[in-house]
């Protein structure tokens, strides 16, 4: 039995594309994910599965039942809990001075980008915010709020023609104890 976070892009739970968070449960248990639990409305569900699925089937699974019952095209990044914990430590901002968890978020990449997709970023500065790409995730730190950032989800699709959902740093971690409690 393995543990599972699953990230929702393209369904807004409270306007365009909504899902109601405990219809969204539901799904997840008509697939035969009985345990399933929301966290928040932004589309974020813990899980477990047993079958031995992979991590992309898994994936495919969930956006077609989505696709099905209300006929959205939505993409669904997921990753195990052993994966998501080692975000703890791979967080290259925790030792800021001042940290702030609230000035703090994670794109969650659908597969790690290329050399040259890295390549379009390497340059980028716009400080005082910072980021990091670490595998198939990207970290920002922007001490200042993410009001006017110009780092966030949208510009690194465009810049490096990627995929990905971004959370905030509070809610990985709310995300993690939740799915240790599995």
């Amino acid at each position: 039995m393995q543990t599972f976070i699953s990230f929702l892009r393209g369904v807004n739970m409270a306007g365009h594309n909504k899902i109601k968070m405990t219809d969204l449960s539901v799904l997840y248990k008509d697939l035969g994910f009985d345990d399933a639990e929301t966290f928040i409305q932004s589309g974020n569900v813990i899980f477990t599965c047993s079958s031995g699925m992979t991590v992309r089937n898994i994936s495919l699974k969930i956006e077609t039942a989505i696709h099905q019952k209300y006929k959205y095209d939505v993409s669904v990044v997921i990753r195990t809990y052993e994966e998501i914990k080692k975000l703890i430590p791979a967080n290259p901002f925790l030792e800021e001075e001042n940290f702030d968890p609230s000035k703090m978020a994670v794109i969650f990449l659908f597969e790690n980008p290329t050399e040259a997709q890295l390549q379009k970023v390497k340059d980028v500065d716009y400080p005082p915010d910072k980021f990091k790409v670490i595998g198939s995730e990207i970290f920002i730190y922007c001490p200042n709020g993410f009001g006017r950032t110009k780092l966030y989800t949208n510009f690194f699709e465009n810049k490096m023609k990627v995929k990905g959902t971004g959370r905030n740093w509070k809610t990985i971690i709310t995300l993690i104890d939740l799915a240790r409690k599995k």
